[in-house]
């Protein structure tokens, strides 16, 4: 399948790069005069956006990958496949500790895991999608909801004594009831209230990139729906394992969870 764009890619503003774990990377991958090419890394479709001269590639990189050499697959329209490699630098993320009052969303119980395991999978269902069309025309976002991040993309968390899976999301302090924006043009993709995002909202934006809100207070928004930036989806509230008002914002590219900072001028 190729790769589809609207009139107004052609002046897509990007996100800023950055070669680290939980970072983006920008790869030039083939002249722009020609088709479109496809490029996989991890197994995934990468994104494509086309530059002055070159198609460029915009590739998530997951927390979990270590410093070193990364490799890209490039599928030109014709010819044989290339690998095209990058190096991704070191970065150490620093260790947040946290309490828990509710001790079952530390550690859940047997009814609780099954419920947990079926909505990993919804969740990764929607962070995986791959929409062909890119849906937004600005790749800078917008903030979605007016507050301090509260709480960093990358930070190695302990609840309760107890470690979990690094912060693949960033946390911005809001007051319940503040208004949440979607960040840039897309479709919401699926809702719901799960055991620790709480009530949530999933954007694809097309071509892989795939936005998250969670422990909202209201849903305002269904899935099928498409909307605009700045567009309102919601309000920040504490559902889910929280402890206090907030949104958790996440960003996902080629399913890789990536710091959503990168792409908001004002947080750089």
């Amino acid at each position: 399948m190729s790769v589809c764009f609207s009139p107004l890619a052609w002046a897509v503003e990007l996100p800023q790069s950055s070669p680290v774990p939980g970072g983006v990377v920008l790869l030039e991958v083939g002249d722009v005069q020609a088709p479109a090419p496809v490029v996989r890394y991890n197994n995934s479709r990468v994104m494509l956006v086309p530059g002055d001269k070159q198609w460029q590639a915009l590739v998530g990189i997951p927390l979990s990958v270590k410093p070193g050499k990364q490799s890209v697959w490039i599928e030109p329209a014709s010819g044989k496949p290339l690998r095209r490699t990058f190096r991704v630098q070191d970065k150490k993320y620093i260790t947040q500790r946290l309490t828990i009052q509710d001790k079952s969303k530390v550690t859940p119980g047997e009814e609780d895991m099954l419920r947990i395991e079926k909505e990993r999978e919804e969740i990764r269902q929607a962070l995986s999608n791959w929409q062909p069309q890119l849906l937004a025309d600005k790749l800078e976002f917008l903030q979605p909801v007016a507050g301090t991040p509260s709480s960093s993309f990358g930070l190695r968390r302990v609840f309760n004594g107890e470690p979990r899976s690094p912060h693949s999301g960033m946390d911005i302090a809001a007051a319940r009831g503040e208004v949440i924006v979607a960040p840039a043009d897309g479709i919401v993709t699926r809702t719901g209230d799960y055991f620790f995002n709480g009530k949530s909202v999933f954007i694809d934006h097309g071509q892989g990139l795939i936005t998250l809100y969670g422990h909202m207070d209201s849903v305002d928004v269904q899935p099928g729906q498409p909307v605009k930036r700045g567009e309102r989806i919601g309000t920040v509230g504490m559902s889910g394992r929280a402890t206090g008002p907030h949104l958790h914002w996440g960003v996902s590219l080629n399913n890789a969870r990536v710091d959503p900072a990168l792409f908001v001028p004002g947080l750089r």
